[in-house]
């Protein structure tokens, strides 16, 4: 029979380079390029997609030079946006980006430790349960932001009857995050077997 196939060193490798480009696009992208559109040398982000109260139709509905067109869904654009507008646009996605940065670090750095072909470190336990806090994060913090600054955006304009303030909690990435703390603590339970284990030979 073929000898099952093992985690070598090229695979590591392989893995954390992979990690490591992710963190690299997602760093310029979802997060440099934000932050100098609202310093200046980029192009601003100006709009925002929200949600109605209503299904009925917002023909080009324009307050202050702000935007909004749509039905249920809706595109929020600001006319010249000024320092302030432009960072209530971009903080959202800044903060959603900072997060997916951390989990990817996190990632990268366990990554490293398959090198050795042990995984069951009390330092990974630590980095999974801060990957499942970065998750719970991103699925309540970061659409709670975007409510937040939304409102700020439209306060005093006649948008803001006609714009959704509520926010909705992302389930599928909550539930991520428990499910990667559940593993954490699997983690822990092994690293403890293990040491058990070691002390009893």
């Amino acid at each position: 029979m073929t000898p099952a196939s093992r985690w070598t060193r090229l695979d590591s490798h392989i893995l954390e380079l992979v990690i490591g480009l992710g963190l690299l696009l997602v760093g310029l992208f979802q997060a440099l390029f934000p932050i100098l559109g609202v310093t200046g040398p980029m192009p601003a982000t100006d709009t925002r997609d929200v949600n109605l109260n209503n299904t009925s139709q917002v023909p080009n509905l324009t307050s202050h030079g702000t935007t909004l067109r749509g039905t249920h869904h809706a595109e929020l654009t600001v006319g010249n946006p000024d320092l302030g507008d432009r960072v209530l646009l971009a903080a959202p996605q800044v903060l959603q980006a900072a997060l997916i940065i951390v989990v990817l670090s996190l990632l990268l750095r366990m990554a490293a430790t398959f090198r050795t072909g042990d995984v069951f470190v009390p330092s990974n336990i630590r980095r999974l349960y801060g990957i499942a806090m970065a998750l719970l994060l991103t699925g309540t913090a970061v659409p709670a932001l975007d409510m937040l600054t939304t409102t700020a955006l439209i306060s005093g304009t006649p948008l803001t009857d006609a714009v959704e303030s509520s926010f909705t909690v992302s389930a599928s990435t909550v539930l991520l995050s428990l499910l990667v703390a559940a593993l954490a603590g699997a983690f822990g339970h092994g690293t403890r077997l293990r040491a058990d284990t070691e002390g009893l030979v």
